[in-house]
């Protein structure tokens, strides 16, 4: 009978050294730091033992990529950085431009960041009738804040009407929709994390149900 597998090995949470994978120990051991983590709570958010993470950052065990995503999130940095490499330079101011359009479902998409980043920024504008059924779930965040017209924010089983000048902030695992309330669209800014499933995996189309909506907040 083969000996049974610690839970940390059996979930294929690390994997033997690699000479094709860069060195990421000193990497995880600084970043942790610089989130003024101590090993017990990063390795307890990453669902690892401290030994499991302390192998990590002493070399003797190399992550894989999924604890390499796990990580990145929990320490507020990018997959890019665990691996200590160095970023192309980036653009630190967008000019309105060079803010293509890109259209998709319907929507006007231009790029209001530069790419490569941890979060992307877009300026969107949607219009009236558009999406409004579609609801997505993903990991990450989402921050919007409305420009111009009225927009209509689903989350849950709650709906928010939004004027200009009103923004949201929400955890994107809680299902939500967004549409415009008014004829001529709405125009907001959208900025949400890269942590994202696969396109395919973020509409669970039409949902039904009770809405307990209010104006804002």
């Amino acid at each position: 009978m083969s000996p049974a597998l610690s839970p940390d090995e059996a979930d294929g949470a690390e994997v033997p050294e690699s000479p094709e994978l860069p060195a990421v120990a000193p990497q995880l051991r600084e970043l942790r730091r610089r989130a003024a983590l101590t090993l017990e709570a990063a390795a307890g958010s990453a669902g690892l033992s401290p030994a499991h993470l302390s192998r990590l950052e002493t070399g003797q065990r190399q992550p894989s990529l999924p604890m390499l995503l796990s990580l990145a999130r929990i320490y507020g940095t990018t997959v890019s950085e665990l691996l200590g490499e160095t970023p192309a330079d980036r653009d630190a101011v967008v000019r309105g431009g060079t803010m293509e359009a890109t259209e998709a479902g319907g929507w006007t998409y231009r790029q209001a960041g530069s790419p490569g980043r941890g979060m992307q920024a877009l300026q969107v504008h949607a219009p009236y009738g558009s999406q409004g059924d579609v609801v997505r779930v993903h990991p990450g965040e989402e921050w919007l804040y409305v420009l111009s017209g009225r927009l209509r924010l689903r989350l849950g089983d709650t709906s928010y009407r939004l004027d200009p000048g009103d923004s949201s902030h929400f955890d994107s695992l809680t299902p939500h929709r967004i549409a415009a309330l008014d004829r001529g669209g709405v125009d907001f800014l959208f900025v949400h994390t890269l942590l994202q499933s696969p396109t395919a995996a973020l509409c669970l189309g039409p949902s039904a149900g009770p809405v307990k909506e209010t104006r804002h907040g």
